[in-house]
């Protein structure tokens, strides 16, 4: 019996010795072991058996990526407006002994930091810009916050700003503010489009004018050429005819037919001025048609004496 109890409690001892000895470390995990109060190593994921006694399991470490809540801060912009702001901070364990030795607590370390950093990057900027600097504030807060965490074995992978609140006054005022400039936009481009059509219809109507007088212009041209092209026609007709006239004189029975021709005219010439009520003073010897023929005729032999040669014709 007694031999069964002591067994007993033998088998007990070692099981709980066992449980106390071996561990298990997850993925992603790192256990940091203390021997005897002192740091001795840090356990990886797998199965380990540390010294009864001596070793110690201190720090539990995940090695996965954290999102810690910055809570809201009021921060003062350069232009002196208190504005509410907050945001998420992302961060990873990247040296397990650090993280343990390093700060006491680097979750709590790691947001003061944040929420420090944040107030002198916002106090450097305006409140218009706070909105539209978001980015680079973010990428600020991020450069300060690993260049101090690294000795604490922390690695700041980003941070994001999720609420910045002015007071309801000056939300109220930047209300005014946009809708002013929206009307200021409204009121620029409706003038814009009225100056352009304004623009368009000039040139219009300058192009119209342009093609007007290019119209006219060849218009001009063109009859002008017809005019000289009739001109010259009648013109040289009327030279050809000269010179027949000229060639038939010389020809037997060609001065009569001169004198014949001078005669038929004259007479139709003279007998259009009946046809006409204007009042005219003519010469007495205008009715006496052979002295008008021979006055014609002599006017001829005087040009074209026998034996002469044919006059120029133009």
């Amino acid at each position: 019996m007694f031999t069964a109890i002591v067994s007993a409690v033998i088998a007990l001892v070692v099981i709980i010795l066992i449980v106390k000895t071996a561990i298990i470390v997850p993925q992603q995990n790192a256990f940091v072991v203390e021997r005897l109060g002192k740091f001795s190593s840090v356990l990886r994921a797998g199965f380990h058996i540390l010294v009864p006694f001596m070793d110690k399991v201190s720090y539990k470490h995940s090695l996965k990526e954290r999102a810690v809540d910055i809570p809201e801060q009021i921060c003062i912009t350069r232009d002196n407006v208190q504005v509410g702001v907050d945001g998420v901070l992302y961060l990873k364990v990247m040296d397990a002994q650090r993280a343990s030795y390093g700060v006491f607590d680097y979750h709590f370390a790691i947001i003061q930091l944040a929420q420090t950093t944040l107030r002198s990057e916002i106090g450097k900027i305006d409140l218009d810009r706070t909105f539209e600097e978001r980015t680079s504030i973010n990428v600020a807060v991020v450069a300060e916050l690993d260049k101090a965490s690294e000795p604490w074995g922390i690695k700041v992978l980003r941070y994001e700003i999720k609420n910045i609140t002015p007071p309801r006054d000056v939300l109220a005022a930047m209300e005014k503010q946009m809708r002013a400039e929206r009307e200021k936009r409204a009121v620029i481009l409706n003038s814009e489009g009225e100056r352009d059509a304004v623009i368009n219809q000039a040139e219009g109507d300058k192009q119209q004018v342009i093609k007007a007088s290019e119209a006219a212009k060849l218009k001009q041209i063109n009859e002008s050429a017809g005019e000289a092209a009739a001109i010259l026609a009648v013109a040289e007709a009327t030279a050809g005819g000269l010179r027949k006239v000229a060639e038939a004189t010389q020809v037997p029975g060609g001065f009569e037919a001169v004198q014949l021709r001078v005669a038929e005219e004259y007479i139709t010439q003279f007998g259009e001025l009946a046809k006409t009520s204007n009042t005219l003073v003519l010469p007495a010897s205008v009715a006496d048609v052979g002295s008008m023929i021979a006055l014609a005729m002599s006017a001829i032999k005087q040009y074209k004496s026998p034996g002469a040669s044919d006059p120029p014709i133009s």
